[in-house]
């Protein structure tokens, strides 16, 4: 039986390389981040 403790753990994985991958591509999440921290991630 699966316990949620695993599913969840890989749920919060998937969500910080997606938000990783999307701050180094200058996707969504950082076109919604304020200017003066756009200029300081760039």
């Amino acid at each position: 039986m699966w316990t949620k403790k695993p599913f969840i753990l890989i749920i919060i994985t998937c969500l910080v390389i997606a938000g990783l991958i999307d701050l180094k591509f200058k996707g969504l999440l950082f076109q919604m981040l304020p200017t003066s921290i756009q200029a300081f991630i760039a």
